[in-house]
């Protein structure tokens, strides 16, 4: 008898314990995620925003066990994709990059969807280097050369950038106002085009992220000035605005998102996986070759960065009058 009850104590325990694992399958199956992630990339496939997210999708993936499927939604600025993921079911399965320019966008009417209210913020990635560049047979040797230009032929030296709104465009707008100069900007329909309007001899100068980078390497194109806070490691030769006395900086950061209301448990999930991926080598082997500097910022403080940039670009709407050019 005494050998009976433990077994009965281990026969009970046996069973609960069978229990419970059975009680548990059928929640882990349920656990997120159990299906592959969409993720909306606003821009072409090929560019360096889609060469970007692929790294940083693949690593991301791998961490969460699924793989996440980049669809590439492009056009209006990347403001396609930016309302498409806003307006996607709030489960985690849609996600996406939210260009920052969203902050500028929905002020101008052309995004259905307000930034401070409408996504949930996962990660802020990395940054763009953009600059200005001329054909290598260009009389312009030096940014000087292009303001002493343009100081004394306002509105003929031309300049072409990827869309009216965006960041080159409103960037060369910057600095155009603090040169005291006055420039003809030519749009086309993206930083491909405008760079191929240049190479062309269509237009004086480019304003683009590093779709010049070949082209200066390969001797087709010089490099005037880049905009961002420090110089790029690959271009150390070239000036950035800011050392040159123009007080503007323009790095047009990307980050990854949701759409409002996604459960916390799962937004935790995808921030610490895109934390890994953003600190992956192979997200730094894309960012080298891209000049993209790594810009990081967890989802919270991510947040309160587009707020701040969306109060900033309230001001700046204004002072470029974009509202109008817009119209035009």
């Amino acid at each position: 008898m005494p050998l009976d009850r433990p077994n009965r104590r281990d026969f009970l325990y046996t069973t609960l314990g069978a229990a419970a694992l059975a009680a548990a399958g059928p929640l882990r199956a349920q656990a997120w995620p159990e299906r592959p992630i969409v993720f909306i990339c606003p821009w072409p496939a090929g560019g360096t925003a889609d060469q970007s997210m692929r790294a940083l999708c693949t690593v991301a993936g791998k961490v969460l066990g699924q793989s996440i499927v980049v669809e590439n939604r492009a056009g209006a600025s990347g403001m396609i994709g930016a309302k498409a993921l806003a307006s996607a079911k709030a489960d985690g399965y849609t996600i996406g990059q939210i260009p920052i320019s969203v902050t500028r966008f929905a002020q101008l009417g052309m995004l259905q969807a307000d930034p401070r209210k409408d996504f949930s913020y996962i990660a802020r990635t990395s940054g763009q280097t953009f600059g200005i560049a001329v054909k290598a047979d260009s009389p312009f040797r030096t940014l000087q050369d292009l303001v002493d230009a343009a100081k004394a032929r306002p509105g003929q030296v031309t300049y072409a950038h990827a869309g009216v709104g965006g960041a080159t465009h409103v960037g060369m707008e910057e600095f155009a106002g603090a040169a005291g100069i006055r420039l003809n900007q030519v749009p086309y329909k993206g930083g491909a085009e405008a760079l191929a309007g240049v190479l062309g001899g269509h237009v004086d100068v480019l304003a683009d992220s590093s779709s010049w980078a070949p082209h200066v390497q390969a001797g087709k194109l010089r490099l005037l000035a880049t905009w961002g806070e420090q110089r790029p490691p690959r271009f150390k030769d070239t000036p950035t605005l800011k050392e040159l006395g123009y007080h503007v900086v323009v790095d047009a950061p990307n980050g990854i998102g949701a759409p409002k209301g996604v459960d916390p448990a799962i937004l935790a999930q995808l921030r610490a996986a895109f934390r890994q991926a953003v600190a992956s080598p192979e997200f730094k082997a894309v960012t080298d070759k891209i000049d993209a500097p790594v810009m990081y910022l967890d989802g919270p403080d991510y947040e309160k960065y587009v707020n701040t940039v969306y109060q900033k670009e309230t001001v700046l709407i204004d002072k470029l009058k974009l509202r109008e050019l817009m119209k035009g």
